[in-house]
Formats: structure tokens, sequence, C-alpha cells
């Protein structure tokens, strides 16, 4: 039998989806699944009739594929990837290719491709973005790994990744974890984002009085300006969904209680080892995290007060204010985001090419945006770039939109509607523009009770006093 172009391992919705698009651009795919029923599903079903073959044993599945094997794991992040590694390694031989899909922890991408090359097998991680749709239709696609290896992969990536006027969503990023750190990253700009956009959704239904279908023609109008976007896209759509059984919009029907998987955490985390601030990412985690508290938030509720809101709605033009406060969140978020790549990249020797990450940003995944444009033509411009906020086009923006970004805050404040992802966007860019900032008098405090020592802005060197 002939052998197949590629194999990939792990048969979940993603992993499936995956399998039909390498398949439907001209690759045969060998597959295998832990549970064989989940492959006998697949090729009678939706792989019926294609160049899809099964195969039930990582002998079997390893032999069926033509070398140098190139084998694409899409199996749940951590103990399981390397469950399948073991499994895999005493039938792999030198100049094979790994590839790993999933959401896997940059560090531990580290210490897998360190295993493997002693080996001879080139590891890559690989972070695909875009869920379920994209990885059928064509998802953001950001490998890291040997870059003498990557011309072997690069075809199957490139023609499987979403394709826009720009070119494949699908670039080699770097080496060892930087794909996968990258994703990580992109992830934690999608949490940012995602905060952004429901609290301008509680501002308006709560402030302005606005009903959830009003909010759905609205944030539909947004994506056809500057605020265009996937996840304004699915804002509005999931604001249009009724509940067939109820008649209620099906927004009202859900839980208040938000999910994550770890990548956001782990970006938090990073930034702090690195020292980078992300107050935007970390205000969507921690307004997780209290959501999460559901059942503490309901008896507060009975006994902790606050301001009422007010019994007239807030005039309309608090609806353009709003617009143009979450464009200016987005943009500082985005910010936060490339500032961290870019220190990773010379921390961790990535050598990041951030107008290049912004460009493959733009189709197939989850942050796609117009304003991706902006922030490709800035990093090309100049790639030394500082922060994205000193970017001419961007502080053009800021200073067009800052003023309605400090009156959503100040009307949340005033109101008691919690905002952690605009006020984290305001206090970001107000401390980022600022000469001079408080922290003298902490690093006085510091020598104070600790010795810590200080420097002086009159005078060269490093000075304690004695303060008692």
């Amino acid at each position: 039998m002939e052998q197949s172009s590629l194999g990939l391992i792990g048969l979940a919705v993603m992993g499936e989806n995956l399998a039909l698009n390498i398949e439907r651009h001209g690759f045969s795919v060998s597959v295998y699944n832990r549970t064989a029923e989940r492959t006998r599903q697949l090729v009678e079903g939706r792989a019926r009739g294609k160049r899809i073959r099964p195969t039930y044993d990582i002998r079997e599945f390893v032999e069926s594929l033509e070398r140098p094997r190139r084998i694409f794991l899409m199996v749940q992040a951590g103990r399981p990837v390397d469950e399948v590694l073991a499994q895999l390694r005493p039938h792999l031989a030198a100049g094979d290719i790994v590839m790993d899909g999933g959401n896997s922890f940059f560090k531990d991408t580290d210490r897998r491709s360190a295993e493997l090359a002693e080996a001879g097998i080139q590891y890559f991680g690989v972070g695909v973005s875009g869920g379920e749709a994209g990885a059928l239709n064509g998802p953001c696609i950001m490998p890291g790994g040997p870059r003498e290896a990557y011309p072997l992969i690069e075809p199957i990536l490139t023609s499987i990744a979403a394709q826009t006027p720009d070119g494949p969503c699908c670039a080699y990023i770097g080496p060892r974890s930087a794909g996968h750190y990258v994703k990580m990253v992109h992830n934690g700009c999608e949490y940012a984002i995602m905060q952004l956009i429901a609290e301008a959704y509680d501002l308006l239904r709560s402030a302005c009085r606005l009903s959830v279908p009003q909010l759905a023609e609205l944030f539909a109008e947004w994506n056809r300006g500057e605020l265009n976007s996937y996840l304004i896209e699915i804002t509005a759509k999931v604001l249009e969904r009724v509940d067939e059984e109820t008649g209620q919009p099906l927004v009202d029907l859900i839980l208040d209680q938000a999910g994550q998987k770890g990548t956001g955490k782990w970006t938090s985390q990073d930034a702090l080892d690195l020292g980078v601030v992300i107050p935007n990412i970390d205000a969507a985690l921690w307004g997780r995290n209290i959501s999460a508290l559901k059942g503490e938030r309901v008896a507060a509720a009975k006994l902790l007060t606050g301001p009422d809101l007010p019994a007239e709605a807030l005039d309309s033009g608090f609806v353009a204010t709003m617009r143009e406060a979450l464009y200016a969140g987005m943009v500082i978020s985005y910010a936060q985001a490339m500032a961290l790549l870019r220190t990773a990249s010379r921390e961790y020797a990535y050598d990041l090419d951030l107008a290049e990450i912004a460009r493959i940003w733009k189709g197939g995944c989850i942050i796609r945006a117009r304003l991706l444009d902006l922030i490709q033509a800035a990093f090309r411009r100049d790639p030394s770039l500082a922060n994205l906020l000193v970017a001419p086009e961007c502080a053009a923006i800021l200073a067009r939109t800052q003023a309605s970004l400090r009156r959503a805050v100040q009307a949340a404040v005033g109101l008691g509607i919690p905002v952690p992802g605009l006020g984290a966007a305001l206090a970001y860019f107000d401390s980022y523009r600022r000469e001079r900032l408080p922290v003298n008098l902490i690093q006085a405090q510091r020598d104070f009770f600790g010795a810590h020592t200080y420097q002086r802005i009159d005078r060269p060197g490093t000075f304690h006093t004695e303060w008692e």
C-alpha cells in the first residue's frame, strides 16, 4: 500500500478537522487514535472515500508513513503528549519530524525538543489557532523548531493555513518553543480582548439600557468599521441567538462563570518572570477567576451595597464613547502582547519577527482584526520599536480615543460597574506616558526598612541613607 505523506495522532474534533483539511489539500494522511472506535467513525463517516488511512496501533501507524516521517500530534497538552512520544520513540528514526499542535507549555516543548534531538528526531511546537472551523477551513499556524527541518513541513502547513492577500497565515516563528510561546501570548491577548468586549456589553446594557437585540445590531455595525475583528463579529452573532425553548436571548440564560485552559495564566506568569507589564491579560484572568465565585457573589450581593444605577439611561452619545473606548483598549492590549513577545524574543533567543507575527494573525486565528494591518506596518517600518504605543499610527489613535476611554472608566466607577480591563488599559497608558512615577517614594521606603539602596537623578552611583 502507498505510504502516507503525513501521520496525525488524536482524533478529537480539532484533530479530525485538521486531518480532513490536510487531505483536501492533496496530502494523504494516516490517522491513529487511542480509542479505535473514534478512528473507525472517521473513516466510515466524514473521511469515506478520502485518502485518510486508518491505523490501529503505533507500529502500524509509523510504518504507514513515507520517510522522513512527518507526524502531527493533536492530543491534550501535558502528560498525554509525553505518553504518546514515549510510544512513538522506539519506532522513529533520525530525521523524522514530530509536530505538537496542542497548547503545550513552552518549557515542556523546550524539554521535549532537547530529549528528541539526542536521537536525531526533529521536534516542532506548532501553535494552531482558529478553533474547530479554523482547523477544517484554514487556521493560523505558528511553527517553532529546527529551521533546517522546516522546509520538510512548510508545503503542508502553508497550504492548509488560512490565506489572506498577504499570503498564508503560517510562517516559521523561531527555534525550539518559539511557536508555542507565540501561541501562548496570542491566547493571552485573546483573553484581554474578550474581557474588554464583555465590559463594553455590560456598560451599554446596564448604563445605556440597550436591549440584547439592539446590542447585536450595534456590534454588527461596529464590525463594519475600525473595530472589525473575529471577536466583535462573533459577539454580534452570540447576541442575536434566541433560545428556542424560552424565546429569550440565549446569552441571558448562560451562567456567568467563565472557564480557562491555562495559556492565559502561563502568559501572566512568564510576563512576571520577565518583568513585562501586561495588566490587561492579568485583569482578564482575575475577571474569570472572580466569576468562578458565583455562590460567594450571590451572597455578597445581598449584603454589600454600591451606587444605584441612574433612573434614566446615559445619553446616546455614550454609545460612540464606548466604541472609541473599546478601540483604545484593544490597541493597548495588543501593545502589551507585542511588548512581551519583544522581550521574550531577546530572553529566549527566539529572534521573533513581530511584523510577520502580526501578518499571520490577520487570518484564521481568534484575534484576527483590521487593527493588525496597522501593527504589521508599524513593526515592518521599525523592527526595533520599543512599544507599539509610540508608533505614530497608534499614538494618533490614542490621542483621538483616550478621552472616550477616560469617560467610560469614570462612568463605570461612578455607577459601580466593574471594568478591570478598561481600567487596566487606561492605567497602563497613563503610566507609560508619564516621565516620572511616584515609585521614588517606594524606593526610599525599601531603603528605609531593608537597606535596598537607591539611585539619584542628580549624580551617578548607588546610595543608602540612615533614615533614623
